[in-house]
């Protein structure tokens, strides 16, 4: 939603030289740098930013500063949305929004006071009863709701983000002088608080992004030692596309992206659901891992066993809304063991990656998806964890492992009449 800038360093916020001090009130300096500490001691850790934004206006009218509303537009470095917006007003407190990907996210913040003062680098303040309705699209809303004066400042990240801040009254007379003075003493102390913030954040989604829920946490924990390995006792599913190759084959890049992340919809929400993370993405596969819960061992097994047949059922859907250019099918292998997290690589560049025997098993089950003819084949130690008697195929040779392994299927209802 927001402009990341130029390569070059953005201008600063504001000139931050100890001039920032000279218009401030007599008498009020102490309460200003009051609320600077304030922001980098509490605000800064405060688990909302919507709460830090509050905590700012409340602190703004404690020193006499009529802020009737106040809201942030910060640029988020994510994979579902653009920006956020955080809202706060006397009446309704505070309110978050995302600004999706796209078009109209980019046309809308083209209109918007923010683009001006992202442009100019200088603070905009509107007296709104002077001020056209078509000057920018909030305007009419700012008028209908009585507020007289609206004040908009850039926050010029140092990693190039261009995010901004507003301010608005209802006061007759708009804000004076030794307000805005105000404004500007504390503003600049605000933006270093929100990049970290906004850092820590980004890093946070995305760590998650790449690398799923759990690895994420063990990496910003400090486990990025090469060797290191964490062992987790699940139930293990892995899952790919068959005749990829051949399905691939004539498309251009975009359209394969397309056609795998349509695959994955199919696959991934109902591994979510029944509390699975995906681990990882292999090219035209997945492999995830449902961890035992204390001594409820089965409970693994079974939301694995569910989750792969809602996911078959969803490409079943899928194939029948003719979402794809041409009918997908999907192996599904499910096996019980131990998966582990390790740090592999060389020098300064490491992967997080899943390894263990028994992802090697899995992944070697489900090369018999398709030499068998069923989408979804279960391990003896998977079923073990089972109730109820799926039905058995024999065993089976699988390769790099000296034993066949027994090989299941799920139960099947008896034909009808």
């Amino acid at each position: 939603m927001l402009d990341r800038g130029p390569p070059q360093p953005p201008p600063p916020t504001a000139e931050a030289d100890g001039s920032e001090a000279n218009d401030v009130p007599f008498g009020s300096l102490q309460q200003c740098v009051a609320l600077r500490d304030w922001l980098l001691s509490e605000g800064a850790r405060m688990p909302k930013a919507e709460d830090l934004l509050a905590g700012l206006a409340e602190r703004l009218i404690a020193l006499g500063v009529p802020v009737d509303r106040a809201t942030t537009a910060i640029d988020a470095l994510h994979s579902e949305y653009s920006g956020v917006g955080r809202f706060w007003t006397r009446e309704a407190g505070s309110t978050v929004r995302l600004f999706p990907h796209g078009d109209a996210s980019d046309k809308a913040y083209r209109e918007s006071p923010f683009h001006r003062v992202h442009e100019t680098g200088e603070w905009l303040i509107l007296d709104l009863a002077e001020t056209a309705d078509d000057a920018f699209s909030v305007i009419p809303d700012l008028k209908a709701e009585g507020y007289t004066q609206y004040i908009i400042a850039p926050l010029f990240f140092t990693n190039g983000t261009r995010n901004g801040i507003t301010f608005a009254t209802r006061a007759e007379t708009g804000f004076r002088d030794e307000d805005v003075a105000i404004m500007r003493f504390v503003i600049p102390t605000l933006a270093a608080v929100m990049e970290m913030r906004s850092v820590n954040k980004q890093l946070d989604h995305v760590l998650r992004i790449y690398v799923g829920d759990e690895p994420h946490k063990a990496i910003l924990a400090g486990s990025i030692r090469r060797g290191h390995v964490q062992r987790i006792r699940s139930a293990i599913l892995f899952a790919d596309m068959r005749d990829y190759t051949r399905i691939s084959a004539d498309m251009t890049p975009e359209e394969t992206v397309d056609l795998l992340n349509i695959f994955f919809d199919c696959l991934v929400p109902s591994i979510e659901r029944e509390g699975g993370e995906v681990l990882k993405y292999l090219g035209d596969g997945l492999l995830a891992i449902f961890r035992e819960s204390g001594d409820d061992l089965g409970g693994a097994a079974k939301g694995a066993l569910t989750a792969a047949q809602s996911a078959l059922a969803a490409l079943d859907e899928a194939n029948a809304l003719e979402r794809f250019a041409q009918p997908v099918a999907c192996g599904i292998a499910l096996h019980h063991g131990e998966a582990a997290y390790g740090n592999v690589g060389s020098g300064a560049r490491l992967d997080f990656t899943v390894i263990g025997r028994d992802v090697n098993l899995a992944s070697r089950l489900a090369r018999l998806n398709k030499t068998l003819g069923e989408p979804l084949l279960m391990s003896k130690p998977f079923v073990d964890f089972l109730w109820g008697d799926p039905e058995p195929l024999g065993e089976h040779p699988l390769d790099g492992f000296p034993e066949p392994m027994g090989v299941y299927r799920p139960s099947r209802p008896p034909p009808a009449g």
